[in-house]
């Protein structure tokens, strides 16, 4: 969903908003709609269900934004709704018993990585990296990957991936911990 059709469908649901919650909620939606949606893609790996599932993120969001308190910054909340409509959609597909394929391509990973003048084969060769480290990033458990995520993904700090996933800081640093020594030893990277 672009930024546009999110600001037409949010204002086609604000009837009983005033115009201008809508559109101060409108700037959050295109502040931080890009992040959202860069973490969801990463965890499910799959553009059409990430897509509504940023979608869900903000309709969550957009419900709750009276509600929102301030005691975070407006990313660290969405984030920690976005985590939790993740984790809604894998448990909800584990009831389902329903599995995608593990074929999905790792989406244009392209458009993630600078080019900054590499040589088409270097391009090659760093989209094969990473697309080994999404590979090897499936084998933890969910924690870790969301930790992962966060923290590799969208740049995260420590405090804001605890606030994110509502643990301590030591536990995210477990988490991060076990994922990146999962990671490296299924690429067999040594430090």
């Amino acid at each position: 969903m672009e930024p546009n059709a999110a600001r037409s469908g949010l204002a086609m649901l604000s009837m009983e908003t005033s115009s201008a919650e809508t559109r101060n909620f409108d700037e959050v939606v295109q502040l931080h709609r890009a992040r959202v949606f860069r973490f969801v893609l990463a965890s499910v790996r799959d553009r059409p269900v990430a897509e509504d599932l940023t979608q869900e993120c903000f309709w969550k969001a957009y419900k709750g934004w009276k509600r929102f308190r301030g005691d975070s910054s407006v990313n660290t909340w969405l984030m920690h709704i976005a985590v939790n409509v993740v984790k809604d959609f894998a448990r909800s597909r584990r009831i389902q018993f329903w599995r995608r394929a593990p074929s999905v391509d790792p989406v244009s990973i392209e458009s993630w990585l600078p080019d900054s003048g590499r040589s088409p084969e270097a391009n090659v060769m760093l989209q094969e990296n990473v697309r080994a480290i999404w590979t090897a990033a499936e084998s933890v458990s969910p924690k870790q990957r969301t930790a992962f995520l966060l923290r590799f993904v969208e740049g995260m700090e420590m405090l804001e991936i605890a606030e994110v996933m509502g643990i301590s800081e030591s536990a995210v640093k477990v988490h991060l911990f076990r994922a990146v020594h999962a990671v490296r030893k299924r690429l067999r990277i040594t430090v």
